[in-house]
């Protein structure tokens, strides 16, 4: 329990990290959980489970293999769709369990992920039914730091395949730091009946907000407003919608703050989305709330971790899209530093302060920040590192 953020932003540490932690732990406890991965539990940096659980195993042991036996309870194959139907047979058993893979092929299971949804409706309908365990998936390993596979490992389709889904059956979650990531964990051991795909990075990154902050986001509609990064009656608004986004978008508030010190902005963060719905699809934020988060009128710029149009989508069903601009993986790609995906697709923070910039009339700090891109772009190509 985290009850205060001193200095928001100054330390980081691996959501993957907290999450591999809490799995630990429930496996520790729960007898009959299991973990489903292709075969990347230790990249993901999920890899306490170790700690505690073994790898199922029925063949020969070589002395770099990882901890195995024949009663292992992380299940590691190289096919999402056998491992996901397998973790169905232990769902509907009624005992829970949690499949993570890199983002770029979850979709590899959309058909099957979009039949269990279909029973879970279904299901709903039948007083005999018992409630299930949520399918919980972890999407790791994400669009904007995949640095080394490249363009063929980024892609948040899945995002976007999910949210499209009118049955009201699928919460997508961004736990914005690892504190986050305890409340989101939590929410999904308590789920019913629901698909709930979270993505997380597994880099560290900075904490921004205490354990009540998080759990307030899951209690009053996803969203809130960031206080410490907040002005009251503001110009314009900035939102975020995934740990890394709400990072280049929280250090474009500061270059705003730097550079137009009279411009007066409010973030508000963003944790879960669901059909048609900013929050959980049994606590979507209300209309009359979301306008006073975001103000009736006031200019909203977004930077989503999927794609821009799903967002926008989204926001649309709370007020006129001709105020939002929304920023987001635009299928961009490369096998590039981190900082030159962000700006390929124009989420990093100089392209979120290059835009609030401009629509202002600041054309001589859209110029500035153009620099700061190009610098970091000519730097990335000689040295193979980033300057942010």
């Amino acid at each position: 329990m985290i009850e205060k953020v001193e200095n928001p932003g100054s330390e980081k540490f691996s959501p993957a990290r907290k999450f591999g932690h809490l799995l630990r732990e429930r496996i520790e406890k729960d007898p009959r959980f299991y973990l489903f991965s292709p075969d990347e539990t230790t990249s993901n940096r999920l890899d306490e489970v170790f700690e505690v659980a073994t790898r199922a195993w029925a063949t020969k042991k070589e002395g770099f293999d990882l901890p195995e036996s024949e009663s292992g309870r992380v299940i590691e194959l190289l096919s999402e769709n056998t491992l996901f139907a397998v973790m169905i047979g232990h769902i509907m058993n009624g005992e829970q369990a949690m499949m993570t893979s890199y983002e770029a092929f979850f979709s590899v299971i959309l058909s099957q992920i979009v039949q269990q949804i279909k029973f879970f409706k279904q299901s709903d309908n039948v007083p005999s039914r018992p409630k299930y365990p949520a399918v919980n998936l972890l999407s790791t390993s994400t669009c904007f730091r995949q640095d080394h596979n490249g363009f063929s490992h980024q892609s948040p389709v899945m995002i976007s395949a999910l949210l499209s889904i009118p049955s009201n059956k699928v919460n997508c979650l961004f736990p914005v730091d690892d504190v986050s990531v305890e409340k989101t964990f939590d929410f999904m051991l308590k789920s019913e009946n629901v698909v709930n795909f979270t993505t997380f990075d597994k880099n560290d990154n900075p904490r921004w907000i205490d354990s009540y902050h998080a759990q307030f986001l899951f209690d009053n509609g996803g969203a809130s407003v960031y206080r410490f990064a907040s002005d009251n009656d503001p110009d314009v608004v900035l939102t975020a919608i995934g740990d890394i986004v709400t990072r280049e978008t929280l250090f474009a508030r500061d270059i705003l703050k730097k550079d137009m010190p009279e411009l007066k902005i409010r973030f508000v963060g963003i944790n879960a989305l669901s059909y048609n719905a900013i929050g959980t699809t049994d606590n979507k934020l209300n209309k009359n709330v979301f306008d006073e988060y975001f103000t009736k009128d006031k200019l909203i710029v977004a930077n989503f971790h999927g794609y821009p149009e799903t967002l926008k989508h989204i926001l649309g069903q709370y007020t006129n899209e001709a105020r939002i601009s929304v920023h987001g993986f635009s299928e961009e790609g490369s096998t590039t530093t981190p900082f030159e995906m962000l700006a390929l697709n124009h989420v990093s923070r100089f392209d979120i302060a290059m835009d609030v910039a401009e629509k202002f009339g600041r054309f001589d700090l859209k110029e500035k920040y153009l620099a700061e891109i190009s610098k970091n772009h000519e730097n990335a190509l000689k040295t193979g590192l980033d300057l942010f």
